[in-house]
């Protein structure tokens, strides 16, 4: 089974320290923790520990993934991308897999069964093709991002 411990260090790498971009629709952001997402939480100030509380708290579900290097990327995805459209990523791409579920941005019992079933090398490549189609078409939708492309390709193919 994944752990939290194992996966944490990947999305802390990817998010890096602070940041206050005005093209970056999160706005003020630390450990990839953002004011829009937490508009009470002194973002300047937030430590890293309590940037790993939030994402135990607020973000991991994936610890009955027996997949470690699944459990990471799709992790990684819901921290960048939001949980909803990373789930439904992961629902994607266990569709082009041959599995039966539902696209629906929920990471309910029968996609865990899917994702626990399906070959993980498979799954992580979809994986890497869907997010990167994501902040392709999230480019094309508001250009203003395209400082962020470079760096999003990055993060999906890994």
């Amino acid at each position: 089974m994944a752990t939290f411990g194992k996966a944490i260090g990947t999305v802390l790498e990817h998010e890096g320290g602070y940041t206050f971009d005005p093209n970056d629709p999160g706005g003020e952001t630390k450990w990839g923790i953002s004011r829009k997402a937490y508009p009470s939480l002194d973002i300047k100030n937030l430590t890293l520990e309590q940037a790993k509380a939030i994402y135990k708290r607020d973000y991991w579900i994936y610890g009955r993934i027996q997949d470690q290097d699944v459990a990471t990327k799709i992790f990684d995805m819901a921290v960048n991308l939001g949980p909803p459209a990373a789930h439904r990523l992961l629902q994607t791409a266990l569709l082009a897999l041959g599995e039966t579920v539902a696209v629906d941005g929920v990471f309910g019992p029968r996609t865990l069964a899917a994702t626990n079933r399906v070959n993980p090398e498979q799954l992580l490549q979809e994986l890497r093709a869907e997010a990167a189609v994501y902040y392709a078409d999230t480019v094309l939708h508001n250009p203003a991002e395209q400082k962020f492309l470079l760096g999003w390709m990055r993060r999906a193919v890994s």
